[in-house]
């Protein structure tokens, strides 16, 4: 079938953007890196895609090539200033792949919703007029448990939890389930886990192994079969302001998050990928 035709198809059924949450409390653990490269794969896939700056560290904004020096209205605007999402989206040089930018403003954002009424829904309600232009938001979480990241879980449908193959992988992850679990259960019933992303992955080394074989035993099918390794081109391209994809196309960087982009569509029963394509070893 056609892609266009393929792609009419899914927007009868699909009116609304998938909004995915990509979220760990503890750094270093490759959140943002999954961020740009999901959204930026997801774009380069012809899926219409919104990246979400949620992290005053604004490091999604610059690793999609904005300088912060020249942001004018950011997520920040929105929350608190009622600015619409559509006055400060950004277009990046990839077609298809939007942005929310972030700002270090961003920080006071937390005290400045404590008192509002509705405080947990901020973003939902912002997100709720635009939600019909995009296949997919992707929303780059701040690394806390504070308001802006639970913000962040009400509005999305599903998260993504990066976890770095590393011997405290497992440290912390019992408590980003556990505040998933309490905004299932008072603010977003419908809040799923998309699935858990091994990152930094080397295949050299015992440890690796060993913990994404300690991760499958103890959450099964909720790992992603997908496994982003530990590459340089991978870690290079933020420097420069580029998705992986734009900075080398045939690094194995690329291959990772295009095979997890398309595992994250075939679990929403948007496209059919071969075994051969799940991982690359």
């Amino acid at each position: 079938m056609p892609k266009a035709l393929f792609l009419a198809e899914i927007k009868d059924t699909h009116f609304m953007a998938r909004i995915i949450g990509i979220a760990n409390q503890k750094g270093g653990v490759g959140k943002t890196t999954s961020a740009i490269n999901i959204a930026a794969s997801l774009a380069v896939l012809e899926y219409k895609t919104l990246l979400i700056d949620a992290d005053p560290q604004a490091n999604s904004t610059t690793g999609v090539g904005f300088d912060l020096h020249n942001i004018t209205t950011s997520l920040y605007d929105g929350m608190i200033n009622h600015t619409p999402l559509m006055d400060i989206v950004l277009k990046t040089e990839i077609p298809h792949l939007d942005l929310i930018p972030s700002h270090i403003d961003l920080v006071g954002a937390e005290i400045e919703l404590v008192n509002l009424p509705n405080r947990e829904n901020v973003l939902k309600e912002l997100l709720t007029p635009i939600q019909d232009q995009y296949d997919f938001i992707i929303i780059d979480c701040l690394p806390s448990l504070g308001l802006i990241t639970v913000n962040s879980l009400v509005a999305a449908d599903s998260v993504i939890v990066p976890v770095q193959c590393e011997f405290f992988a497992l440290e912390g992850l019992g408590k980003l389930l556990n505040t998933v679990k309490i905004v299932q259960s008072r603010l977003n019933p419908n809040l799923q886990i998309e699935g858990i992303l091994m990152t930094m992955y080397d295949g050299r080394l015992r440890l690796s192994n060993q913990v994404v074989s300690e991760v499958r035993k103890h959450f099964d099918d909720m790992v992603f079969s997908t496994i982003i390794h530990r590459n340089t081109r991978l870690s290079e391209a933020p420097s420069v302001g580029k998705p992986v994809i734009l900075y080398d196309a045939d690094s194995k960087g690329t291959v990772n998050y295009l095979n997890l982009a398309k595992e994250i569509l075939q679990k929403n029963g948007m496209t059919k990928m071969t075994n051969a394509e799940r991982i690359i070893d």
